[in-house]
């Protein structure tokens, strides 16, 4: 099995030029959640939005590379929620034309090691209703469902989930 790292996005042209490319191999998560359209992912837009994200206290934005040195996926990290003080994944991203490989559930598990070593119980992530095959993907890894709510950015109904890291 290959080797996969996660390292702190450095938005440098070429990487930002990668990740363009992971959500454009995502069309049906681009058209679920609304906020790029696949087709034309606006390079200019993504990287604003990542900033900020990577700019907010506690927050991560990591990309995801093979032994190859090719970015296979993109992982959005919050250490600590604001309500519930779990880590959260916000988005766990494989390229496209990699799904199947089992590439999403060994970032999963890198994730989920990390804060296992930090010695947290647990670890949430909400997943948009629109996208079952997400759901599924997750409760596949041992997630379970433990709410439904509206996300905080844009409102979009969403499965909340949870997994013991205990």
């Amino acid at each position: 099995m290959s080797q996969l790292t996660l390292t702190p996005l450095r938005f440098s042209p070429e990487e930002l030029t990668e990740v363009v490319g992971l959500y454009a191999s995502n069309p049906g998560y681009c058209r679920a959640a609304g906020e790029y359209d696949p087709e034309h992912v606006p390079a200019d837009r993504l990287e604003a939005d990542l900033r900020e994200e990577a700019g907010t206290e506690g927050c991560e934005v990591l990309l995801a590379r093979d032994e190859r040195n090719r970015a296979v996926g993109l992982v959005c990290l919050l250490d600590r929620h604001p309500v519930d003080g779990h880590p959260w994944i916000g988005l766990l991203l494989v390229h496209g034309s990699l799904h199947r490989q089992r590439i999403g559930g060994r970032l999963a598990g890198l994730v989920e090691e990390r804060y296992r070593r930090e010695g947290r119980d647990g670890i949430r992530l909400a997943v948009l209703e629109n996208t079952p095959e997400s759901s599924a993907f997750w409760t596949s890894l041992g997630w379970q469902e433990i709410d439904r709510r509206t996300d905080r950015r844009h409102g979009r109904p969403c499965v909340v989930m949870h997994k013991r890291l205990t």
